[in-house]
């Protein structure tokens, strides 16, 4: 039997937690987030930002839900430097209060479609962006766009096309930063007006003088409206493309076929100029082909082969290089990924919509936070890297026993480890 002893002393767990708040001050978030989402009630004791931080701070420390910030990280939150703990119950109200209605429209086989597209938070999160440097006003960038499905049995949630109830939200990134969001119930065809929401997209960078050089999309954006805004507000598109009996038919009459290797694999690649939805306009479509896993003849293409194109107005750029360009846009399965795991998307709090619109938003602005605060602790201190998934950087970061102690007439911030946090001061 292990002999214990109890101790009095008022020591916590999540010392870390002091250095990411500072930060969040250091950066200038607070002055953002109330100047962008402005005043509340003479009644309300905490201010926007208030709120917000506490959200980003409890999930700093691993909490999973706002009831986490009483249950379980009380003590920690109220011993964290340059942070005004607030309940749960504030929390959840302050949501609510962000809030704005769905809008409702009707497709021509007669769907009801919920959308939400938050302007305010939308907007807010372009400014906290540029402040921390994570995108640079006058720079050009790419733009990925992107559809999750997020399964919730919430009570507005609709069936998608998977058979479960969620939502199915839009997501726009440069880099790996998050920089446009609009939440859509799970029955809405990823494909329903989404020209609409990359004019917005558009929109909202250039109201930030951030340009977009080239785009790139799966194949659920591939419709004549959203090629002709992409093709509008970018130099260069990217767009996987849907094949027609039509355009089977041309690649299968191709005869010049060079191989590459990509990714490791064999790839035979070609160009070929087609004029999708029988419009005018004729564009390249690089092409590639490898044998299928079968080696069976396919009933459709008549050959053994697997294809894939990729629509684009580029005309320069080889093929093995615009297909590698291409595939770099995995990246935003990546985001969907941290969002999920790491940053709540898959435990959203709210039955409605909307609500859990507010939620989805903020806590992608926490993950566009996080990751420019790797970028730049990890270049003062040398045990964090900036590759490191949230729950890493709590066991690397965060935990670490610590107290407050006065010395001085000062409050004085006791580590009890040796690694050096002394360089982020």
């Amino acid at each position: 039997m292990v002999k214990v002893v109890n101790s009095n002393d008022k020591i916590q767990s999540f010392g870390g937690l002091n250095f990411v708040s500072d930060h969040f001050d250091s950066e200038g978030i607070g002055q953002i987030i109330d100047i962008a989402l402005g005043v509340r009630s003479k009644l309300a004791t905490f201010s926007y930002s208030d709120v917000i931080k506490n959200m980003w701070m409890l999930n700093f420390c691993g909490g999973e839900c706002a009831e986490d910030i009483q249950t379980h990280f009380k003590a920690t939150l109220e011993n964290t430097h340059s942070l005004n703990v607030c309940s749960a119950d504030t929390i959840l109200r302050l949501q609510k209060e962000l809030s704005t209605e769905k809008e409702i429209k009707i497709s021509k086989n007669g769907t009801r479609n919920e959308f939400n597209t938050n302007d305010k938070l939308n907007n807010l999160n372009i400014k906290l962006l540029v402040k921390t440097g994570a995108v640079v006003a006058g720079k050009e960038y790419n733009l990925d766009f992107d559809n999750q499905f997020i399964p919730c049995e919430k009570y507005d949630s609709k069936k998608g096309y998977k058979m479960s109830k969620g939502y199915f939200p839009s997501v726009a990134s440069i880099d790996k930063y998050t920089v446009y969001f609009e939440n859509r119930n799970g029955n809405t065809n990823v494909k329903y007006e989404q020209h609409e929401t990359l004019l917005k997209t558009f929109e909202l960078l250039k109201n930030q003088n951030i340009a977009i050089n080239c785009a790139r999309m799966d194949c659920g954006s591939f419709t004549k409206e959203v090629i002709k805004v992409v093709e509008s507000n970018t130099k260069r598109f990217y767009i996987r493309a849907m094949r027609c009996d039509d355009l089977s038919a041309k690649i299968k009459e191709h005869k010049e076929w060079k191989m590459e290797i990509i990714n490791d694999k064999k790839v035979e690649v070609a160009s070929i100029y087609y004029k999708p939805f029988k419009e005018d306009n004729e564009y390249r479509y690089v092409v590639s082909r490898e044998p299928n896993s079968t080696g069976q003849t396919d009933l459709f293409s008549g050959d053994n082969y697997c294809y894939r194109a990729i629509i684009t107005n580029d005309t320069e750029t080889p093929d093995k290089e615009v297909i590698i360009f291409y595939n770099q846009r995995g990246g935003s399965e990546k985001i969907f990924d941290e969002l999920n795991n790491d940053f709540g998307w898959a435990k959203i709090p709210f039955s409605f919509l909307h609500e859990n619109t507010v939620y989805m938003m903020v806590m992608a602005m926490c993950r566009n936070f996080y990751i420019s605060m790797l970028e730049k602790m990890s270049k003062k201190i040398p045990f964090i890297q900036t590759t490191f998934r949230l729950k890493k950087f709590i066991l690397r970061f965060v935990v670490v026993p610590f107290k407050w102690i006065k010395q001085g007439g000062q409050k004085t911030l006791k580590l009890f480890t040796d690694k050096p946090y002394y360089l982020l001061n």
